[in-house]
C-alpha cells in the first residue's frame, strides 16, 4: 500500500513539473524574445533596440551585466524618490514623537538635563527613518514599480525563460508597444544576431479577469475561524488557566508588593516599622561609635595571625592608608601638603596601644582623619591591624626580633672574659 502511494505521488509529482501547472495559451502574441551567448552580444543588441524606438522591451540576464542600463537607456528609478519621502516623514514623526512623551506629556528630571535634546533622540529618530525608508522602498519596487506578484506571467515555461536564467541572454519586446509587427520584429531580432527566435502567446485565462482565490467565502471564512479560535484560546489562558494550579507559581507568591494593602495586620500596613534594637542580619553594630579612644577596653583581634591576613591587611592598608600615613607608617604623606600629615603609627603611645584603639580609630575616625567604616569592611580593618603591628615590630625591632643573643661568661680558671655574640650563623670569642 505505501508502495502504490509512493508511485502515485511520484506520477502527480512528474505531471505537474512537466507543465507547471500553468494554463493553455491563447493565440493571441504577448512577444517575441530571442536568445544571444555573450554579454557583448546583449548589449549590442539592447543598444539596437533602444536606438529603434521600441519602448516595451526587456532585457534578462543569468547575472548582472555593467552597461546594459545606459544601452537600454533606461531612465534613473523613481524608487529613491519614495525612499527619501518616507524616511523624512519618519525622521520627523520620531522627533515630534519623543518630543511630545519628554518635553508635553510626562516630564522626567534627569540630573538637571533638558527635557528634549536632540542628541540623546537621534538612535530612536535613525531607527524609525531606516525602517519606514526600507520598507517603503522594497514595497514600492515590488509591488508598484514590478507589479508583483504575477503568478500567470506569460514568460513562464518558455524555452526563452529556462535559458536565460542558466546560461543564455535575452530580449522580449512585447505586442502591446506602438511599433509592434510580429513578422518585422522577428526579422529585426534576426538581424542583431539573435538566435532561437520565439512567439510567446498569452495564457487564456488572465489574472486582471480572474476573481483572486482571497476573496472567495470559504477563505474568508477560514480566516475568520482561526482568528476566533486564536483570540478565543488566548483569552482563556491568560485569564483563567494562568490563575490555576500549578501555573500560578510566579504572580502567587507569600509576598507583599509596593503599595499593596496588608489582609494580616489589623491597620493594612504591609511594610512594616523593625522593633526597636533589630540589626540587619549578618551586620555587627559598633558599640563605642562616637565615644574617645579610651572608652575602648575589651576588644581584642578575632582575625587569626596568619601570612595569607597579612597579606590581605598590607593590600588594604597600602590602598586606604599609605597615601596619608605613607608605605612604612611614619607619617610622610604622598599627597604633597593637600591633606595635613598625620603622625607616625610608630610613637609610643601607638605601639602601646591595644588593638581595639586602633581598631576605633580607623572605625570612628579621629581629629581630621575620617571613619574609613563605609570603604574598609570589619574583617579588612583588622587585618590591616596586624599589617600595622608588623610594621611597627619591623621599625622597633629587638635583638630577639632579629635573632641576636647577648651573654658575658667568666672563665673561673684563668680570669679571662669570654664575650660570646650569637647571631644565628657564628660564634665569636675573645
Amino acid at each position: 500500500m505505501i508502495k502504490k502511494l509512493k508511485e502515485t505521488l511520484l506520477k502527480k509529482f512528474h505531471e505537474a513539473d512537466s507543465d507547471m501547472g500553468l494554463d493553455p495559451r491563447s493565440e493571441e502574441v504577448y512577444a517575441v524574445t530571442a536568445l544571444y551567448d555573450t554579454p557583448n552580444e546583449i548589449l549590442l543588441a539592447a543598444d539596437k533596440v533602444a536606438k529603434s524606438d521600441y519602448k516595451k522591451f526587456d532585457v534578462n540576464t543569468p547575472y548582472p551585466v555593467h552597461g546594459l542600463d545606459d544601452a537600454m537607456r533606461l531612465k534613473p528609478t523613481k524608487v529613491g524618490y519614495f525612499s527619501f519621502l518616507f524616511g523624512f516623514i519618519g525622521t520627523c514623526s520620531a522627533l515630534l514623537m519623543i518630543g511630545w512623551m519628554s518635553g508635553i506629556d510626562y516630564r522626567s528630571i534627569v540630573g538637571g538635563k533638558p527635557f528634549f535634546s536632540i542628541p540623546p533622540s537621534i538612535p530612536i529618530t535613525f531607527e524609525l527613518t531606516v525602517l519606514l525608508s526600507g520598507l517603503t522602498t522594497v514595497g514600492v519596487m515590488l509591488f508598484l514599480f514590478n507589479k508583483l506578484p504575477w503568478n500567470n506571467n506569460p514568460l513562464m515555461d518558455t524555452n526563452y525563460m529556462k535559458r536565460v536564467s542558466s546560461d543564455k541572454f535575452g530580449v522580449v519586446i512585447k505586442s502591446d508597444d506602438p511599433k509592434f509587427n510580429k513578422e518585422e520584429v522577428i526579422e529585426f531580432l534576426k538581424s542583431t544576431g539573435g538566435n532561437t527566435i520565439e512567439v510567446v502567446n498569452k495564457f487564456i485565462r488572465r489574472e486582471g479577469n480572474t476573481k483572486a482565490p482571497i476573496f472567495e467565502t470559504k477563505f474568508i471564512g477560514g480566516l475568520v475561524a482561526i482568528a476566533v479560535v486564536v483570540a478565543g484560546g488566548t483569552y482563556v489562558t491568560l485569564n483563567y488557566v494562568t490563575f490555576l494550579p500549578p501555573f500560578d507559581f510566579m504572580w502567587a507568591q507569600e509576598k507583599v508588593t509596593p503599595q499593596q494593602p496588608s489582609e494580616f495586620f489589623s491597620d493594612g500596613y504591609s511594610v512594616r516599622t523593625p522593633p526597636e534594637g533589630t540589626v540587619m542580619r549578618g551586620y555587627i553594630p559598633y558599640e563605642y561609635k562616637g565615644l574617645p579612644d579610651s572608652m575602648v577596653k575589651y576588644l581584642s583581634n578575632p582575625i587569626a595571625l596568619t601570612q595569607e591576613n597579612l597579606a590581605d591587611g598590607k593590600k588594604q592598608y597600602d590602598t586606604y592608608c599609605s597615601p596619608c600615613h605613607g608605605y612604612f607608617g611614619e607619617g610622610d604623606s604622598r599627597l604633597r601638603g593637600q591633606f595635613p600629615n598625620p603622625p607616625t603609627i610608630h610613637s609610643e603611645k601607638v605601639r602601646n596601644w591595644v588593638d581595639g584603639n586602633i581598631y576605633h580609630v580607623i572605625t570612628n575616625g579621629q581629629n581630621v582623619m575620617p571613619s574609613y567604616a563605609s570603604q574598609v569592611s570589619r574583617e579588612d580593618r583588622w587585618k590591616i591591624i596586624h599589617y600595622i603591628r608588623a610594621l611597627q615590630r619591623a621599625k622597633n625591632a629587638t635583638d630577639d626580633d632579629i635573632g641576636v643573643t647577648d651573654t658575658t661568661q667568666t672563665n673561673e680558671a684563668t680570669g679571662n672574659v669570654t664575650d660570646t655574640t650569637n647571631t644565628g650563623d657564628t660564634t665569636q670569642q675573645q
